[in-house]
């Protein structure tokens, strides 16, 4: 589990394609502690295990499925990326709770200056769109934020000085693709609501509610 709170930028070292792609990949500062084999690190919001570690490089395996759904693939070395260990029992919970697992990638259509601040508008699809709420939580890049503004297939965040700086998303710009998940209390009682609507196809009676086991 993450919160969304990036620690780290770190820069891609190698990309290698065999029987799978394999991102190297090395934090721009050294870790307090240093990264331990098998530990969980999202990188640009992406739950990866440690393959190999060594200092403050790092390499890990890409599913195939993850590949997809992400932007991953698209790394090259020398690419920027965000980079967020696993939280600790013990550890503040500064963001949202973030599994890590993208529910795909939206695309940038805008950036527009707010005095200091920034917002960025992201084209995300109708169902993303749907399962979030206004003033909710979003994960952009491994970064929490909040949703400021929702249109049927799109969401807006913005963005201050210190997360521009301290992240990737200051250098994003329209056209560039990004990761994002949603919040998971949003996607569980959308889920949840499509199931009771598919039971109860009419609207909730009391014939509905009796055959879903109420009595």
């Amino acid at each position: 589990m993450f919160t969304g709170i990036v620690q780290k930028v770190g820069t891609v070292k190698r990309v290698s394609r065999g029987a799978g792609l394999v991102l190297e990949v090395e934090a721009d500062k050294p870790w307090t502690k240093p990264l331990e084999e098998g530990e969980s690190v999202a990188v640009n919001g992406v739950c990866l295990t440690v393959a190999k570690c060594n200092g403050s490089r790092f390499t890990a395996d890409v599913l195939g499925e993850t590949e997809a759904r992400t932007g991953l693939g698209e790394l090259v070395p020398g690419a920027k990326v965000n980079l967020e260990r696993a939280v600790r029992a013990g550890d503040p919970l500064g963001g949202h709770i973030v599994q890590g697992h993208v529910d795909g990638s939206g695309e940038i259509v805008a950036r527009e200056k707010a005095g200091r601040d920034f917002r960025l508008k992201i084209r995300c699809g109708r169902v993303l769109a749907a399962q979030s709420v206004l003033k909710g939580s979003i994960t952009v890049d491994g970064v929490s934020l909040t949703i400021t503004a929702i249109g049927d297939d799109y969401v807006a965040v913005d963005l201050i000085p210190t997360t521009a700086r301290g992240t990737i998303l200051g250098a994003k710009r329209p056209g560039d693709r990004v990761n994002l998940e949603g919040d998971i209390v949003g996607k569980y009682l959308a889920e949840r609501g499509a199931a009771a609507t598919a039971a109860a196809p009419g609207g909730i009676t009391e014939e509905a509610l009796a055959k879903a086991g109420f009595s």
